[in-house]
């Protein structure tokens, strides 16, 4: 696996950071919270103006790519004063289940360590259940639940998950 760093300054691949997003995203989410949900989050969270918005408030995103440079998915996160918060972490489905997602989580903790972080900490959506299954089995905890107000009457209703890096 190769993860390519994306730079804020990079507006082409902000656009492609963007609908490949959405491409995971709707596969994934819209049997979970239904598609106008969705569509809601992927705009909030996912487009071109909120992923810009994101680079100035420190996050980091990289796609992440196979052995011919396909951009199979990616990951975001950003520092927090005490832990590393893993926001993004999505894979294309017909690339689950072949090891990467554990190669994937290897670059963030090795993120987390370069940064002087010894704690990841990431949300997930309760009915998530391949993410959770995909999570646990990289070491993580579940550790609280929180159900958070993004507007428009909708709610994110996670489990919060913790990795300690020994």
């Amino acid at each position: 696996m190769k993860f390519i760093e994306i730079m804020k300054q990079n507006k082409p691949a902000i656009q492609e950071l963007s609908n490949l997003a959405t491409t995971i995203l709707k596969e994934h989410y819209d049997p979970i919270i239904g598609a106008r949900q969705n569509d809601y989050m992927i705009k909030k969270f996912q487009s071109v103006d909120a992923l810009t918005k994101q680079f100035e408030q420190n996050y980091h995103y990289y796609f992440v790519c196979d052995e011919v440079d396909e951009k199979v998915g990616f990951v975001g996160y950003y520092p927090r004063e005490n832990d590393l918060y893993l926001s993004k972490f999505y894979l294309k489905k017909n690339h689950r289940g072949k090891g990467i997602a554990k190669e994937m989580f290897e670059f963030i903790k090795n993120q987390a360590k370069q940064l002087d972080y010894s704690t990841i900490v990431l949300n997930v959506n309760k009915n998530n259940a391949v993410a959770i299954r995909a999570y646990e089995k990289l070491g993580m905890i579940k550790i609280d639940q929180e159900k958070i107000d993004i507007g428009n009457s909708y709610y994110m209703d996670d489990y919060v998950y913790q990795y300690l890096i020994k």
